[in-house]
């Protein structure tokens, strides 16, 4: 059974040389595709400098979220050849939080009456 999930990893203090590699391996890992890097600020050290992408995409084989994680994460610091921060934010999209709005008919006259220049208060 596989579910539906947007996946999303940030990298942060990762050797600049091994960047596409990271970004390759990460993209085997799961369909990421654009990344988005931090812009260089005044006073940013190099540990604070990253990067971050995000897909959609099916996690399949009984595999959970942490396992997942953790394999992502594994696979990059692998390719970096040392620590570097890596952070998965894991949202099921099956299953999202929703609210349902339905307006009855007292809402109708409320808000569908012509304007009469006149406020209700």
């Amino acid at each position: 059974m596989s579910r539906y999930y947007e996946m999303s990893v940030e990298v942060t203090g990762y050797d600049p040389e091994k960047e596409n590699g990271i970004k390759a391996v990460a993209a085997e890992e799961w369909s990421f595709e654009e990344w988005t890097h931090y812009a260089d600020r005044p006073g940013m050290d190099d540990n604070e400098k990253g990067m971050m992408s995000s897909a959609k995409d099916n996690l399949s084989g009984g595999e959970t979220e942490e396992q997942f994680a953790e394999r992502l994460i594994v696979a990059i610091w692998k390719t970096n050849g040392s620590y570097c921060t890596v952070t998965v934010d894991a949202t099921y999209l099956e299953s999202l939080p929703y609210e349902t709005h339905t307006l009855d008919e007292d809402d109708y006259e409320r808000l569908i009456q012509p304007n009469t220049g006149e406020s209700e208060q």
